[in-house]
């Protein structure tokens, strides 16, 4: 069984004007080594004889979009036709059909039957975890981190020999923007 090929962009699509709403998933789609996932993926329709399946890359981009978004399988399927933004992150031109949506709901079970589900969506999360990005329904949320030096930071002992440091803080290893790893004992403020 063969591959639908998506890898042809359509007049339409170059005529398309760009926007900022349509490259909200590009540096997502920057982010996330996708040979790691495919490889995933392994030989999921890979048999040669047969009508041509969709790509497993493409329907496995399809379900992240269900999953970040909430969606049941009709809504992504209405979505994934008439949503750009959609297209763009799952490699679809505008002149490519979409997958009905019993496609979708059979790829996700074939996904479970083959215990790839979660390794699959485990490595993505672990990528975009690594780059500071977590996925919460409907958003994408980029974490940024400063640290605030503990104002008892120095191991010293009281008259009574106890530790004077700020019992709550902790130490803190990150990487400055000149490349040097720097150590601060404190806390972590999230934004």
């Amino acid at each position: 069984m063969s591959w639908k090929s998506l890898k042809q962009l359509s007049l339409a699509d170059s005529l398309t004007a760009e926007h900022e709403a349509l490259t909200e998933l590009d540096d997502i789609n920057k982010l996330i080594d996708w040979e790691a996932i495919e490889h995933l993926l392994g030989d999921i329709h890979a048999k040669r004889r047969g009508n041509s399946a969709w790509p497993p890359m493409f329907m496995f981009k399809a379900l992240l979009l269900q999953s970040w978004y909430n969606l049941n399988d009709t809504r992504l399927g209405k979505l994934l036709v008439r949503d750009l933004l959609f297209r763009r992150f799952v490699g679809l031109s505008l002149a490519d059909s979409v997958p009905h949506h019993s496609t979708i709901l059979r790829f996700r079970q074939l996904l479970k039957k083959e215990d790839l589900m979660d390794s699959l969506l485990a490595e993505t999360n672990r990528q975009l975890s690594i780059q500071g990005i977590y996925i919460i329904a409907g958003e994408i949320s980029i974490i940024d981190t400063s640290v605030i030096q503990a104002q008892r930071n120095r191991p010293n002992k009281d008259k009574d020999g106890n530790n004077t440091q700020d019992p709550e803080a902790d130490w803190n290893v990150k990487q400055g923007s000149d490349g040097k790893r720097k150590s601060t004992y404190g806390f972590k403020a999230h934004a």
